[in-house]
């Protein structure tokens, strides 16, 4: 059975709930112990209410218990997890030249790598072979992620299964009476064909050094 992610398993929040959250936990890890409703309050700028509303959800969500008649007993339980956690998640540190240097500037963005390559089309992964896209920056080894499409526009790299039942990565083109299948090399020469089946259309490359 798959393992399910993070994503969905972890108690759906509002945007509201998941800041305080994430300040109580912040709180906790820079001074030792749990923030008040009221500090809680001035640092979001909300009112003590609008908090303890907040709280109590979280707590019938089981991401927060509290001690009655204690002022710093919020803690976090074992279920609550945050975005930035996520093994997935990669902060960008900031940018830097390929070409002229440029003062490197630092960033308090991240990447969820779960998240780099949506669409609302299925997804697969295939391992690259062979040089004919190397111009494209497609390398032997490479990871192309394809989403699994069959209607690619002039100019997409697809994954395209031959009538002889062979599959290749190319960049399609849709020509008068014919498809032409282009390598980025020049190497390799154009397929031509009149029948193709499109099994996706390239939509990033992840590529380990």
């Amino acid at each position: 059975m798959p393992r399910k992610s993070q994503k969905e398993t972890s108690p759906r929040l509002t945007p509201r709930q998941l800041q305080i959250l994430t300040r109580i936990r912040d709180y906790q890890r820079n001074h030792g112990y749990s923030p008040t409703m009221q500090e809680l309050a001035d640092e979001l700028d909300i009112t003590k209410v609008t908090v303890f509303e907040h709280v109590e959800a979280l707590i019938a969500k089981n991401l927060l218990k509290r001690a009655a008649h204690k002022a710093r007993s919020l803690e976090l339980t074992s279920d609550a997890h945050f975005p930035d956690e996520r093994p997935t998640m990669i902060p960008i540190a900031g940018r830097i030249a390929a070409g002229v240097p440029i003062e490197a500037i630092e960033n308090a963005d991240s990447v969820d790598l779960e998240d780099l390559f949506t669409t609302r089309h299925e997804r697969f992964i295939l391992e690259v072979e062979g040089e004919s896209m190397i111009d494209e920056h497609i390398r032997p080894g490479d990871l192309v992620v394809v989403e699994k499409r069959g209607n690619p526009r002039n100019g997409d790299t697809v994954v395209a299964l031959l009538p002889d039942g062979d599959a290749t990565l190319k960049q399609y083109f849709k020509e008068s009476n014919r498809i032409r299948l282009q390598p980025a090399n020049a190497k390799f020469k154009p397929i031509y064909t009149t029948e193709v089946d499109i099994q996706g259309v390239v939509i990033g490359v992840i590529r380990q050094y």
